[in-house]
């Protein structure tokens, strides 16, 4: 009996479902990226040839401050998704596979807060 109650966890871990979300997800944060880089190819031009106060103010445009929080969020869970792939993979263990996808998935929440809290910060020093 719990044989059997472990091979219906193992289907619905593996169910097809699950995975053409994930796909579509993987497809849809990679096809906003396009045009959001964009805005990160400017702000990055505006860092490094414009003084601070010009790069801070084109960043508090509100269109252009939605843009690049859109693109960290977009960037952060497009990654998290594709290392989850990798992980999927390669790591044959059901248990260390399940730990590295959280640990990974917990790495990439606290980058993507700070990344966020870094553009606040940035916003609320001007």
């Amino acid at each position: 009996m719990d044989y059997k109650a472990t091979l219906e966890k193992a289907a619905d871990f593996f169910s097809v479902h699950s995975g053409s979300g994930h796909f579509w997800y993987q497809r849809v944060t990679a096809v906003a990226l396009v045009p959001l880089s964009i805005w990160l190819i400017v702000l990055l031009n505006k860092a490094l040839n414009a003084p601070y106060a010009d790069t801070v103010e084109w960043l508090s445009s509100p269109l252009n401050t939605l843009a690049i929080i859109a693109w960290t969020v977009a960037v952060v869970y497009h990654a998290a998704l594709g290392v989850q792939v990798v992980i999927e993979d390669y790591v044959s263990t059901i248990p260390v596979r399940h730990l590295a996808i959280r640990a990974t998935n917990l790495i990439f929440l606290v980058l993507g807060v700070a990344a966020l809290l870094a553009i606040i910060i940035i916003l609320l020093a001007r």
